[in-house]
């Protein structure tokens, strides 16, 4: 497994009011507002950029954009979807004396990361990725994707008979044997074949 590093990007969450009678229930949610090509005047640390009652919005700085080779795949599926995107899984975090806030922990353009994640229960956001971000990707999996074989599967009744345990199997159109005295089954002793 080899890193490729894209770049470095800045991950932008916001806090916004919830709409509606949900509200009652949940009176603010967190969401990814997007990801954006880091810039010096970001600095290095997670700040607020704007905050009022019914919103926040908080600036994630330093995050590096890398591809691996063995997650081709992954990134192939996500540059031939109908909307090539970023993957954000982010938490909740709750700082001593501040409201809790949606802290970023993963960053990634591979379905198959945003898929354990969301496996794992975790929550994870899209947001679209540029077009140049989508033009870099693509160059890698032509590097990088190799194709899964599609084997020819042998049709059932073509492949041998076997028992449960994995043995050799046959069957035989004959008429079973019986046991001497014609009494079947029931009267074969311990060691008696049918």
């Amino acid at each position: 497994m080899s890193a490729h590093a894209l770049s470095e990007v800045a991950i932008l969450m916001r806090r916004e009011a919830v709409p509606g009678a949900m509200a009652r229930w949940q009176p603010h949610r967190w969401v990814l507002v997007d990801v954006v090509p880091q810039e010096a005047s970001f600095g290095s640390e997670p700040r607020c950029l704007r905050q009022t009652d019914d919103e926040a919005l908080w600036i994630y700085p330093g995050w590096r954009l890398e591809l691996f080779t063995d997650d081709a795949e992954g990134y192939w599926l996500n540059q031939t979807s109908p909307t090539p995107s970023f993957f954000v899984m982010w938490r909740m975090h709750e700082a001593d004396g501040q409201a809790a806030r949606a802290v970023p922990q993963a960053l990634s353009l591979s379905y198959h990361d945003a898929g354990r994640w969301l496996d794992a229960q975790e929550t994870v956001d899209n947001v679209p990725a540029p077009a140049e971000v989508v033009a870099q990707m693509r160059a890698f999996t032509e590097a990088f994707h190799v194709p899964e074989v599609k084997k020819r599967q042998r049709p059932q009744s073509f492949q041998g008979l076997t028992d449960r345990f994995g043995q050799p199997a046959s069957v035989s159109t004959q008429e079973k044997r019986r046991a001497p005295g014609g009494a079947g089954r029931g009267a074969q002793g311990a060691g008696g074949t049918a």
